[in-house]
This record gives C-alpha cells, structure tokens and sequence, in this order.
C-alpha cells in the first residue's frame, strides 16, 4: 500500500498507527531469519551472550543466587539483566524484545495469543499472611476471617494497582480490608511489616529469602486464594534458538534447586 509508515517529528521519525500494528508480525519474520543465519549450536563456556529476564523482586530473591552460583560453577561466558516486572501479563514484554524470558505468576496470560507466547512450569508455592512476630494476631488461632479485616494492610502490586486477589478473593465473601499502604516489591512489604503493625500477603516460598523472617511470623490465611504457579514465558521466535533453549534449561534446573530448598 501507499499507506505512510513513519512520520516527521521535532525527535526524529516515528512509527504511524499502522506501522505498530505490522510490527509483531514483522518482528516474528525477522526472528526467523535471524534463526536461519544464526550457527545452530551454543557453549556457553566460550559464546558470549548476553540475556534479559523480566521477574519480580520475590522471584529474583531465589533464582539470582542459583544462576550465579551455576554460571560461576561452570564458567559460562552468559551475561545477565534482571529487569523488573510491573504487570501480570508479559505478552507486550516479549513481544517487543524488552525481555528473553518473563518469570513469575501469570493468571492474566491467556490462550488467545495464537500460540505465539510459550510457557512452561517451574515451581508451585501458595500466599501467606505475614506480621512482626510480636503482633497482636500472631499468637494462635487468633488471625481469624473478622481479624484480618478489621487489622490494617499492605498491599503488593506490581502496577500500583488499588485492587488485587486478596481483595477479590474477600470481596466474594462480603467482606473487604483496609489499606494503608501500596508498594510494588515484597522486599519493601517484608522490610515494612517488620516494622509496624501492618499485615500483608506473601508467597510462602518468598519468606526465606527476605532475611526478615527471624523477625516475621507467618499464618494460614482465613480465606481461600489460589495457588501459585511460577512459570517461564517466552515468545515463539526464540523457540528453536539454541543460546534461549540453553537458556530455559538453565531455568529449569535452578527452579529444581529452588523448589527442593524450599520443601
């Protein structure tokens, strides 16, 4: 067509409408062909390559000290960038090339992608109520449905967002809580409930790695939330990629290392 793809402006040229719808679909072509170039093997001991993930403080806490402890083991030349991850969907991420890999809980990731987004299994963990261990609610069975709503909160979310599961996991039962607060890492929840009376919600296999639990209690929710599944998730072009299939074995291994020290 003769439609215009990109347009003057006073920083330089900028993609129209239109060139940003081509340009998933255009980038997957690339992908392809740059697949079909690339050598079809990868040592890690002697190719330098340089990988970006996208997860969450918790995430991190646990996977970071794994890798490096591997990559230094075997003497890889694999380089690193931890970027942080503000949403629970990665597609956009990915898409865009921000990050090789996104890693954590995605209940927002659905199946309408066209197979496009990969994904595949790491660990499983669950959320916990966590408190100073001198709170009021700490001693036994005292943490209960009215309890917990009554007390005031700390709220996790990545976004910043003003609702989250544990509000609308109360909100299907009538009942809501009181936030005080809103912060988008569960270090800055742990480091913060370890120092006040708030309560707060996190992933029990996240406990350990604050280095706030000897000062922290944790309890069973009075409520039910779901599970939590921590995934890998990647975009279709770098399925046949030797370095990201090296890549997401290593993945793999470490969160077998991570789910074992957590049991």
């Amino acid at each position: 067509t003769n439609e215009e793809l990109f347009i003057p402006s006073p920083s330089g040229m900028l993609p129209t409408p239109h060139a940003e719808e081509l340009w998933p679909v255009v980038r997957t072509a690339l992908g392809s062909l740059q697949q079909a170039f690339e050598p079809q093997a990868f040592d890690p001991c002697k190719d330098d390559r340089s990988f970006t993930l996208a997860m969450a403080d918790a995430t991190a806490a646990l996977f970071v000290p794994a890798l490096v402890k591997r990559f230094q083991r075997e003497g890889t030349r694999v380089a690193l960038r931890i970027v942080p991850l503000v949403s629970r969907d990665p597609r956009e991420l990915l898409e865009q090339g921000r990050a090789d890999v996104a890693l954590g809980f995605f209940p927002d990731l659905g199946s309408g992608d066209g197979g496009v987004i990969r994904q595949a299994p790491l660990y499983a963990s669950e959320y916990i109520c966590v408190m100073r261990r001198d709170h009021p609610l700490a001693a036994p069975a005292a943490l209960s449905l009215d309890a917990y709503c009554a007390a005031q909160h700390l709220r996790v979310s990545f976004a910043g967002r003003a609702r989250g599961f544990v509000d609308d996991a109360l909100a299907l039962l009538g009942r809501q809580r009181s936030v005080m607060i809103t912060v988008n890492s569960y270090f800055t929840a742990g480091l913060t409930v370890h120092q006040s009376e708030l309560l707060t919600v996190l992933p029990r296999s996240f406990g350990p790695a604050t280095g706030f639990m000897p000062h922290l209690i944790s309890r069973e929710l009075p409520f039910a939330l779901p599970p939590i599944e921590v995934r890998q998730v990647w975009h279709g072009r770098h399925e046949r990629d030797p370095a990201q299939r090296w890549l997401r074995a290593a993945l793999a291994q470490a969160a077998a290392e991570v789910s074992g020290a957590l049991e």
